[in-house]
């Protein structure tokens, strides 16, 4: 199972890049976050590519995308989880697997809406365990997790580094998830998927790790891959795809 994750910063100024990527990578399951199109202003070059897709936004702000590939999958019933507000989640359950592509708020607006909904996200996680389904969550978490997670020059006592937030998501991840990426590469400290649009801060690597695919452990073996693309369009986020077991461990 080949799953990616990108927040592509607008999927209309970007729509040539996308649909690049994904004639390029194929993904089974894509995830796409800040959208920031209602579903008509979806450019109609992203309606044709072999997916079955979900455009969960509004003009402007915000939004997401869940795409499943056709030729592996058949048509998905979507939905939403109760807790969704300003199109920030989009999920699909096939067989014992649910997909998710999630944008949690950066907390700049409202920073207790931010906690609510991390809150909000842990308890669902919880829920599909408790219901015997497998969550992959990819999406912009705007949390990094710990410091290894931004660069030393970066790291300082702001929104998306607090205790409190990195608590709330490693709650998520109690509930039988792995994060993906980290698994993967444990002791790279320059392992990031954001990066501020000014004084080259891409080109010299100086960034956070805001992206994330979060799998189910029952999903997760020795062959597992996972890797960030910094040279990847032109979105302030790099796109994250991760390489997961077709179908859950039996014993998970």
């Amino acid at each position: 199972m080949k799953l990616a994750t990108w927040n592509v910063n607008g999927i209309r100024a970007r729509a040539a890049q996308v649909v690049a990527w994904l004639e390029a990578e194929a993904p089974d399951v894509a995830c796409l976050q800040e959208i920031k199109a209602s579903p008509e202003q979806v450019p109609e070059a992203l309606q044709a590519v072999g997916y079955h897709t979900a455009w969960h936004g509004h003009k402007g702000y915000s939004g997401v995308a869940l795409m499943l590939r056709a030729a592996r999958f058949s048509p998905p019933t979507f939905f939403h989880p109760p807790f969704d507000v300003e199109n920030r989640i989009v999920a699909a359950t096939v067989d014992r697997v649910t997909y998710a592509s999630v944008y949690i708020p950066n907390g700049g607006k409202s920073y207790p809406a931010k906690v609510t909904f991390l809150r909000a996200l842990a308890a669902w996680a919880g829920e599909l365990g408790a219901a015997g389904q497998h969550l992959v969550l990819g999406g912009d978490y705007n949390v990094a997790r710990t410091d290894a997670d931004v660069h030393p020059s970066e790291r300082r006592p702001v929104i998306g580094q607090s205790l409190e937030e990195r608590g709330l998501v490693d709650e998520l991840f109690s509930h039988s998830l792995v994060d993906v990426g980290r698994l993967v590469e444990p002791d790279n400290d320059r392992l990031f998927t954001w990066w501020a649009p000014w004084r080259n801060m891409r080109q010299r690597n100086i960034g956070w790790r805001l992206d994330y695919i979060a799998a189910h452990a029952g999903l997760v073996d020795e062959t597992v891959h996972c890797a960030a693309y910094r040279d990847v369009g032109t979105s302030d986020h790099a796109p994250v795809i991760a390489h997961l077991r077709d179908t859950p461990l039996s014993a998970c």
